[in-house]
């Protein structure tokens, strides 16, 4: 039973009893090297056979083995179950059981040797979902400008107040983050309960007409590390895909689910704005420094 375990977590294709297939790789070799082991010690009897297809046909009944399309099936149904209960659920449980599904996608995507529409189907409806959780939960995202991002001097942009809209989320919250780290760290911030309070000679961020904001294809953070000049930071460039993700969907980013749950319950429990940047601050730190990687020498 341990091995028949084993066998299914890596996506193993089942011939007949106890034959088992798998992609020829270095990663399937150890899997079956491990397994080989164990069987061996308990008395067992193990053989490893590396072979390639005789023809096209038998290709294709080999792939086949491998097919996802029930499992992503199965997650596009559970995706569609739980965007029915957004308006019932507290925005904490909900967050939680989009990771709990973006966990399992992920499971599944990792056994997914041959990649199809399936693949593309569940990626899809994984945004979808983060996007209807965002309208119920962060509404009033701005929308995207047309215009040309410009280089801008940092210094320039010194002891400046900065204002953006209130009960922060992901881009603001990662964009005030940013500012006070790189751009201006005697940034004062002031949040808005409609943006067209804004203090005419604050720089506003985030919400439609603001100094900065969606531009084209790009979220709030984005525009800002592209506009100081801080895109070629792979820190930096890390962290514009996972909130670029989050806002706006795209390409999964593993730590994506984690980081939009623990923001979710900081926002639960911090009593005001100044508060949740204060306790975001160091994950986002710790994030920074984890995509950055470790100090060479």
């Amino acid at each position: 039973m341990r091995i028949w375990r084993a066998m299914k977590a890596a996506g193993a294709g089942l011939l007949r009893d106890g034959t088992y297939l798998l992609p020829q790789s270095e990663q399937s070799r150890e899997v079956f090297e491990e397994q080989a082991a164990e069987i061996k010690t308990a008395g067992g009897l193990a053989h490893l056979l590396s072979f390639d297809p005789e023809s096209p046909e038998q290709n294709a009944e080999l792939v086949a083995l491998f097919d996802r399309t029930a499992e992503y099936a199965e997650a596009i149904q559970r995706l569609e179950d739980l965007k029915a209960e957004f308006p019932n659920l507290e925005e904490v449980e909900a967050r939680q059981q989009l990771a709990a599904v973006g966990r399992d996608v992920a499971a599944i995507g990792a056994r997914d040797f041959f990649a199809g529409e399936s693949r593309n189907q569940i990626e899809s409806a994984l945004a979808e979902a983060e996007a209807a959780l965002n309208a119920r939960f962060a509404p009033d995202e701005p929308h995207a400008a047309r215009r040309k991002t410009r280089q801008l001097n940092p210094k320039e942009y010194r002891g400046r107040t900065w204002v953006t809209r209130e009960h922060l989320w992901i881009d603001r919250v990662a964009s005030a983050w940013l500012i006070r780290r790189f751009i201006d760290p005697q940034a004062r911030f002031l949040w808005l309960k409609r943006p067209k309070d804004c203090p005419k000679r604050a720089l506003g961020f985030d919400f439609d007409g603001a100094a900065f904001t969606h531009v084209d294809s790009k979220v709030t953070f984005e525009v800002l590390v592209a506009s100081f000049g801080l895109d070629k930071d792979p820190g930096l460039a890390r962290l514009c895909a996972l909130v670029h993700h989050l806002d706006v969907g795209g390409i999964p980013v593993p730590e994506a689910p984690g980081f939009a749950t623990i923001m979710a319950g900081a926002r639960v429990l911090q009593k005001d704005d100044d508060a949740l940047l204060k306790v975001m601050t160091p994950v986002l730190d710790s994030l920074y420094a984890g995509y950055k990687g470790p100090p060479k020498g």
